[in-house]
């Protein structure tokens, strides 16, 4: 028979599921960022606790085998001085003259959208360092960036 003719099974069809890509480098973590991911765990485990179908719980022990290398590759950073621009702190900066701020984190604490940036992300290593009143380049523009102030309160998103 052609192989035009033939069915293919659904399975066949199905894309395939990879392992979830872990980031390169170290895995720092805030103390919170570490919290989270603990609890990531958790939920993870009573998901699969409850899970009768064959694809969910595939999915969910993927998902699961992800994090629990995160949690033990985790490394709690210690707190920030404040001194600088470094992980853990949030710092308020006119970038181009519009106000803006980020508190720096782990790669799976990170959420640009809530105010959070990896410590990775190109703008965190722009600004690492830097102290209140440095002017930096971005782009183009040798002084795009002012850094306003640096806050060591503990970070939260959202």
């Amino acid at each position: 028979m052609s192989v035009a003719f033939r069915r293919d099974s659904d399975e066949e069809r199905l894309e395939p599921k990879f392992e979830l890509p872990v980031p390169a480098g170290p895995n720092w973590v805030t103390a919170r960022g570490l919290e989270l991911i603990g609890e990531t765990v958790r939920r993870l485990q009573q998901e699969l606790a409850l899970a009768t179908e064959d694809a969910k719980i595939a999915a969910i022990k993927r998902d699961l085998r992800y994090w629990q290398a995160r949690q033990i590759t985790a490394e709690v950073q210690p707190p920030a001085s404040g001194d600088k621009v470094e992980f853990g702190v949030t710092a308020h900066l006119l970038i181009h003259g519009r106000s803006k701020h980020f508190g720096i984190v782990g790669d799976d604490e990170a959420d640009p959208a809530s105010g959070t940036i990896s410590f990775k992300a190109p703008l965190a290593q722009a600004i690492l360092g830097a102290e209140v009143g440095d002017l930096l380049p971005l782009g183009d523009t040798d002084d795009a960036i002012e850094i306003i102030a640096i806050e060591v309160a503990p970070i939260t998103s959202g």
